[in-house]
């Protein structure tokens, strides 16, 4: 009786729902973990924060490549592309049953709880080569930003006709630095502000960009170019540039939703989804209100950004220097990159 008793209270003690003494545990969910307190507004704020980043400033490139008819058709098709893989993974969330089965925790847990075997290594070599290419794109991408404000800095005192080369190699060894510093810091993913002041820099240079843009074509900046396909061939490219142009168009336009993977991550963020209502049928919604939000911001950022520079439009409008002036607002712009992108590479590593 002794020992029954023993186990009875081993049982209570272990269990994530009860405390000590047998009572409910009102702080923490069914998994132990503490009580998750998101709902449909801050999961949208999430996936809007997880999609919208650097590659919006070379949708305009993209339209020019594919022209008014073909551009925001591919756009909109990658926008029902991602919110149908969306609301598949939303349901992958817990398995096997998607509202009461055991939560997954990772883009892998979910491949182990569905596929299994050689497909979850699979996974991860996919996942972490995704890491890779991604990390190496930021530490790129960051480094043309910074060597972008020298530039504009330089241009504003020269003249725009002067070549002002800098290198991109010491900003990648200072980018590199920073985030070994970074790495340092325990659970610096965690830190709440993280994703409140990257999504305040993704909107800041993507609006900048956006009203650089209007400015331009409101203000005339010269006749600009632009046809129902895209740059024209034997114009602006040969035949073989504007096929290889082309699907390299559409892989920005991939690149800009790239954000299925990381749903399941989000959804499992403790400050993401409470358990009710299902975190499925809220994340289904918080899809369709973020992905919808950032394509129209896509479309809008590209159609006005191809409307301003026409088939010349540079591959990144800021650090490609589309605009030279003002020069202070230029440098803004790429700081606010270098620093959305400082937090976003430390984001990926975790």
């Amino acid at each position: 009786m002794a020992r029954e008793m023993q186990k009875n209270s081993m049982f209570i003690e272990q269990t994530p729902e009860t405390t000590d003494n047998g009572y409910i545990r009102k702080n923490f969910d069914d998994d132990g973990r503490i009580k998750r307190s998101g709902t449909l507004i801050t999961a949208s704020a999430h996936i809007i924060t997880a999609v919208i980043g650097s590659g919006v400033l070379s949708l305009a490139w993209a339209i020019a490549q594919l022209g008014w008819a073909a551009g925001p058709a591919v756009l909109m098709a990658f926008s029902f592309i991602t919110y149908f893989t969306s609301t598949l993974l939303a349901d992958c969330y817990r398995s096997p049953d998607p509202i009461t089965g055991r939560r997954n925790y990772t883009y892998m847990d979910v491949v182990r709880a569905n596929l299994g075997g050689v497909k979850v290594v699979l996974c991860g070599l996919a996942q972490y080569g995704n890491l890779v290419g991604v990390t190496i794109g930021y530490t790129i991408t960051a480094s043309i930003s910074m060597v972008a404000v020298k530039r504009s800095n330089c241009f504003h005192k020269n003249g725009h006709d002067e070549k002002c080369y800098i290198s991109n190699y010491p900003f990648m060894i200072v980018f590199a630095c920073i985030q070994i510093i970074l790495s340092q810091i325990p659970n610096f993913h965690k830190l709440s502000w993280l994703s409140i002041l990257a999504a305040i820099m993704s909107f800041a240079y993507s609006s900048i960009g956006l009203g650089l843009s209007i400015a331009k074509v409101v203000g005339g900046g010269g006749h600009v170019r632009t046809t129902l396909t895209g740059v024209t061939v034997g114009v602006d490219v040969t035949a073989a540039e504007k096929v290889w142009k082309t699907f390299q168009a559409i892989g920005d336009i991939a690149f800009a939703y790239a954000f299925s993977t990381v749903l399941i991550e989000i959804q499992a963020s403790p400050d993401t989804l409470k358990s009710s209502p299902p975190e499925n049928k809220v994340m289904k919604k918080a899809s369709l209100v973020g992905i919808s939000t950032t394509t129209f911001f896509y479309v809008l950022c590209g159609c006005v950004g191809y409307a301003a520079f026409g088939n010349k439009a540079p591959g990144n409008f800021l650090t490609g220097f589309g605009f030279y002036e003002p020069f202070w607002l230029i440098d803004f712009a790429n700081v606010c990159i270098a620093i959305h992108l400082i937090g976003a590479y430390q984001e990926s590593i975790y």
